[in-house]
């Protein structure tokens, strides 16, 4: 494959127009070359320091408090596959394709990426629809929780639920794959930004229309309508049934969804098909995206099971929780009721009847509030739903009498200890004055030192009070502006750190919790949705204030205090400082969170540290890290070699022209140099590279003395080197004997050079990306004996160390490198070895006498120290590459 694309690129690689490559000299190719290679390096570098910081951004997600959602991944996961892959298309162009198997190295990566990204958690195969009797707790992964519990409470207790059945998660996974709709619905989420809820509503929008268009599966359309007829044959023809959601992770304990996703009540024969789609929908509302997103959930982990059970002609109904969601450690039942459906109490329209019963060997009424209540919800035979003015006499009377207060009590006892935890109960009253279960679940408490900060409050807090009393829905303190809700179209304009004040504390609004800091509202209760989902992610939510929209102001600065039921104007330091920080991060440990850990193992590890070492091969690339790192590391070599023995380039050459005559050749990749007179020649202010300027600097900042004083010794060895080392005269055609010469472009410089008897090569790339700095230097030669010219190495090393470099010696030949520092730390070092190559020359000479070698090594560190001093600690700022 790769052999094929070679000879492809071959075929319509040259130009109209241009010369044959018989037709061009040596140093033309030679040059040619090297500027596309120097380009297909710096579009290396570009796409290299792409690939790191997505990197870095994943990292960082994985570590902070900060919300992620799966299309963060995915969109992550494409960009850095996509960058990996020009990345080694870039270093095979680069090296003559010296590098392909790295595509296997990739492709084994991707695979095991996509399987992540791709992996639905297990899916349990079964039936597409199972009856509430077949049903029990340990269905949640086939049923999802609520119905599953539901046909535990049927089965195993003396608790009356209606009959029904549960489309389950095998019937979702068919509807899904009969369109392909995963795929479709994961390319409209993947551009969303979660805090744009414009954007938000549009993505939502698109795939529910996706999902309403989309077609049931016949066999699953045939097994629907099949068991909705044995419904009938339990109760009566014609059964009217609500619908509505049991997804799975759906009434768990740490994740309810409340109210998140659309129930259809009084669905006939006719519509079932259609209202299980809606239901289906619903999961893309912009509120239960929101909460996904908020809650860490992939979408695809939440499939959507729906449940269908029969209509309860309810005289009352509501919510009851086994004990107070604010005190772990009490022995108390509350209980809320409104007359009719119970939809008011969810949806927090009305303020609902308090009863407040307790436990132990008998169940006592302790505290009840009857609140006025202008209407009640009832059904009727046909589908719509309808409110009922009530009058004076019955707004005022009490949705359930002190009997079935206690009744209800009685079933809450029984459910808690069943379930073996708190619950959160949806209950009904039919005319007969029995009591169906319609809903019963884990209820989200407050943690253990949460329960006690109420307690260690005792703060004298200066601000005037806007307002006194309501219900602590959800606890905590929190201080921001005030922004008053008065429909859904003002969602959009809500701003991030406000609080959310409004009449009716809706379940809609909780699409805003991500952004509040607070909630308060004039109705609701407690047992309401917005109520539930504020305290999963620590909102503090003061209800039933009567009065806050009244005595609030639109973006006044308030303090709400959900603890001593108040709110302060401005900003109350004390209790605020005094208040913990809620910083609780809901991702921790949600499948998202996993899915990111999961997909980083193949990402971001670094195995290959040891250029040198013997994993440090395409094979050895085991995460994406490894084929940047490989990457980066051959390219710097590859240009580094091609400069080393291609020193022979005179095509574009140019001498400076300075006071001090010189040999210099410059050959321009392209914007090293500014525009400039004469074709030959060219002036030192006009070149533009500034790493060839920090040399030229480094070189002529101090002015040469001039050779060392030979001594006897030292003479005898240059002679003796001299006659046994050809390299060392002038008429040698060796590469030490080159003219100078220095390949360039704004931030990159190749320069090799002679001066006596030895030579350096020092290639550097300095711009302003730290992991984009590097500078390789190497200097071989000399004229004394071996000894003397190893002293002048070690010499030279422990200067380049101090600053940092890595330097190898072999014999009479130094590598040293660096790179990962900042701009400023790399022209520096420059500068240094600009100096150092000229004021290390000759000093092998006298380096066998340790008084003449003392006095040098102090002059070299002194001129270094005052011309090119190190950049202090913060400075540096060396990046990870």
């Amino acid at each position: 494959m790769f052999g094929l694309r070679r000879s492809i690129k071959k075929i319509f690689s040259g130009k109209k127009g241009e010369s044959p490559a018989s037709e061009k000299t040596p140093e033309d190719i030679i040059r040619s070359l090297f500027k596309t290679k120097y380009w297909n390096f710096k579009s290396l570098l570009s796409i290299n320091n792409t690939i790191l910081e997505i990197m870095s951004e994943m990292e960082l997600a994985l570590q902070g408090n900060k919300k992620f959602s799966m299309e963060f991944i995915r969109a992550n996961c494409i960009s850095i596959s996509v960058n990996i892959y020009k990345l080694i298309e870039k270093i095979n162009d680069i090296s003559g394709h010296r590098y392909e198997t790295l595509y296997h190295a990739f492709a084994d990566i991707q695979y095991k990426i996509n399987q992540t990204l791709e992996d639905r958690g297990k899916s349990i195969e079964g039936e597409l629809v199972l009856s509430i009797e077949e049903i029990n707790k340990d269905s949640s992964k086939h049923t999802g929780s609520k119905m599953a519990n539901l046909g535990e409470i049927m089965n195993m207790t003396d608790l009356s639920v209606p009959h029904g059945f549960v489309v389950t998660a095998t019937a979702y996974n068919l509807f899904l794959d009969h369109s392909a709709l995963q795929k479709k619905i994961n390319q409209q989420l993947q551009s969303v930004d979660i805090e744009d809820i414009k954007m938000l509503e549009i993505a939502g929008s698109n795939i529910q229309k996706l999902i309403m268009e989309s077609p049931v599966p016949p066999e699953l359309e045939r097994a629907i309508l099949e068991e909705y007829r044995r419904l009938e044959e339990k109760t009566e023809k014609g059964v009217k049934v609500s619908m509505r959601s049991s997804a799975l992770g759906e009434d768990s304990q740490n994740s309810s969804f409340a109210g998140q996703y659309h129930t259809e009540l009084n669905v006939s024969y006719k519509t079932l098909i259609n209202s299980y789609k809606i239901i289906l929908a619903s999961k893309y509302s912009p509120r239960a995206i929101t909460y996904r997103f908020n809650k860490g959930f992939r979408d695809e982990d939440i499939v959507m099971c729906v449940g269908c059970m029969t209509m309860v002609e309810s005289v009352s109904s509501g919510v009851m929780y086994s004990k107070d969601p604010e005190d772990i450690h009490n022995d108390l039942i509350f209980i809320n009721a409104v007359p009719g459906l119970g939809k008011s109490v969810v949806e927090g329209s009305i303020s609902p009847d308090l009863f407040v019963t307790s436990k132990g060997n008998t169940i006592r009424l302790l505290k009840k509030e009857i609140h006025v209540k202008n209407q009640k919800i009832l059904s009727f035979s046909n589908k719509e739903l309808h409110s009922i003015e009530l009058n004076r006499e019955e707004q005022d009377k009490p949705a359930i009498t002190d009997y079935q207060c206690l009744s209800l009590s009685k079933i809450a006892v029984i459910l808690e200890n069943h379930f073996r935890m708190p619950q959160d109960i949806e209950w009904a009253i039919e005319k007969d004055g029995s009591v169906k279960i319609l809903q019963s679940r884990p209820l989200k408490q407050l943690d253990k030192e949460d329960s006690n900060i109420k307690d260690t409050f005792n703060i004298r807090v200066q601000n005037k009070i806007i307002l006194n009393g309501g219900i602590a829905a959800s606890p905590g303190v929190a201080c921001g502006p005030a922004f008053i809700l008065n429909s859904a179209d003002e969602i959009k304009q809500f701003p991030k750190g406000a609080v959310l004040v409004a009449k009716n504390s809706l379940p809609q609004w909780a699409t805003l919790l991500n952004r509040a800091v607070a909630v308060v509202t004039d109705r609701g209760g407690i047992s309401g949705h917005l109520a539930t989902v504020s305290r999963e992610f620590s909102i503090p939510a003061l209800f039933d204030t009567l009065v806050a929209t009244d005595r609030i102001k639109n973006d006044d600065i308030i303090t709400v205090d959900t603890y001593a039921r108040k709110v302060y104007e401005g900003k109350a330091e004390a209790l605020l400082r005094e208040s913990s920080a809620r910083g609780i991060s809901t991702i921790k440990g949600s499948p998202v969170y996993i899915t990111l850990k999961r997909i980083l193992k193949h990402i971001a590890p670094l195995n290959l540290i040891d250029p040198k070492g013997d994993n440090f091969t395409p094979d050895g690339c085991h995460t994406h890290h490894d084929i940047t790192r490989f990457c980066h590391e051959k390219a710097v070599k590859e240009m580094f070699d091609f400069g080393k023995n291609n020193r022979k380039i005179k095509a574009g050459k140019r001498l400076i022209i300075n006071d001090v005559p010189t040999q210099w050749s410059i050959v321009d990749l392209g914007d090293g140099l500014k525009e400039s007179k004469g074709k030959d020649t060219v002036r030192l202010d006009n070149i533009a590279s500034s790493p060839m300027l920090a040399l030229w600097e480094g070189m002529t900042a101090v002015e040469w003395d001039g050779p060392p004083q030979i001594d006897t010794r030292g003479f005898m060895s240059i002679m003796v080197e001299s006659t046994m080392n050809s390299d060392l005269y002038a008429s040698s055609r060796s590469s030490y004997t080159q003219n100078n010469c220095a390949i360039i472009s704004k931030n990159f410089c190749n320069l090799s050079c002679r001066f006596g008897y030895h030579y350096s090569i020092v290639q550097t790339f300095v711009s302003d990306m730290p992991r984009e700095n590097y500078i390789r230097f190497c200097f071989k030669g000399g004229a004394a004996d071996h000894d003397r010219k190893f002293r002048r190495m070690k010499l030279i090393e422990e200067i380049l160390t101090s600053h940092d470099f890595q330097v190898e010696i072999n014999e009479d030949y130094m590598n040293a490198n660096i790179e990962g520092y900042n701009k400023f730390f790399t022209i520096n070092c420059v500068k240094i070895l600009g100096y150092l190559t000229m004021h290390t020359r000759q000093l092998d000479m006298i380096m066998g006498n340790p008084a003449r070698a003392a006095y040098y090594k102090e002059k070299l560190l002194k001129d270094i120290s005052f011309w090119f001093p190190r950049p202090a600690q913060s400075e540096v700022a060396q990046s990870e590459v």
